[in-house]
């Protein structure tokens, strides 16, 4: 027999940000109409390694940085399932940023969602590739994983939040789940949570952000007109916050799936594959 798991309590330090994220998470999931049976959370390493402990769907804990893989895999093998990878800052654009550049470019129907605190803090404080001004490597800027995600061509939803913007979150996460429950590729959502033992930087983030939602002017739907705004602000010391981006593009499932069973499909492919590379590599060999 199974035994049904039982949600965990966060485990996080009073004042996380990573409460709100996960509230958000849940208001999205309970808004959309998914059955938690029906979905999988996936969480890499760090503080924010916890989250699908405590969500009550599917999970799974994948090693330092690979999440995005894993998550890949999941939902390649079960497309009809809605699969959500989870990190922090440090597990998805160090270790992690080479799948985080080929997540991106292969553009799979799944929600990534990362939890920016710019620093580890579950190792203590070292600096993330995000944090504003690095004690190790202070001539260094921070990593922009909305810049890097707009240089990617196949990129189709690429968003920002903070968790003291509580409804602005809420509404982008529930829209970043819904474009990938319709298979039209990668949510990429990267919500801005404080920590406040290592790195308290809530004063500074709530001054410092520009709602690119409440611009008139700004036009999400414009890839190289969005890059542009996002490196002005960058120059005036903003952060970009809202829907940065949503377009259009092919999807790894639709490129790579047939309308056969996904699984079964691709063990064929690779079968198809090697048998003929075999055959080729003996026939090399005959005299």
């Amino acid at each position: 027999m199974t035994k049904t798991y039982q949600t965990g309590h966060p485990i996080w330090c009073a004042g996380c940000g990573h409460f709100g994220v996960q509230s958000a998470l849940q208001d999205a999931l309970k808004r959309s109409g998914v059955e938690l049976h029906d979905t999988l959370v996936l969480a890499g390493i760090g503080c924010s390694g916890t989250v699908q402990n405590n969500i009550g769907a599917y999970g799974y804990h994948a090693m330092h940085g690979r999440v995005l893989p894993t998550a890949i895999g999941a939902s390649l093998a079960n497309p009809e399932l809605t699969v959500i990878a989870t990190g922090g800052d440090g597990d998805g654009y160090a270790i992690g940023g080479g799948h985080l550049m080929h997540g991106l470019k292969r553009n799979p129907n799944l929600l990534y969602l990362v939890m920016n605190n710019g620093v580890y803090g579950l190792t203590k404080g070292q600096d993330s590739p995000t944090r504003e001004v690095s004690v190790s490597a202070p001539e260094e800027d921070p990593l922009d994983a909305m810049l890097l995600g707009l240089s990617i061509l196949s990129t189709t939803f690429l968003a920002r939040a903070i968790t003291t913007r509580s409804e602005q979150l809420n509404e982008l996460l529930l829209m970043g789940l819904k474009h990938a429950q319709e298979k039209k590729g990668m949510a990429f959502v990267e919500v801005l949570s404080p920590c406040v033992t290592y790195n308290d930087s809530y004063p500074r983030w709530m001054n410092k952000v520009y709602d690119v939602d409440a611009d008139p002017d700004y036009d999400k739907h414009d890839r190289g007109r969005a890059f542009l705004d996002l490196q002005r602000l960058g120059e005036q010391s903003r952060i970009p916050i809202g829907l940065i981006y949503h377009g259009e593009h092919a999807t790894l499932h639709t490129s790579l799936l047939s309308d056969i069973a996904p699984a079964h499909s691709l063990e064929e492919q690779y079968a198809e594959s090697t048998r003929t590379h075999m055959e080729n590599v003996l026939a090399s060999y005959a005299v």
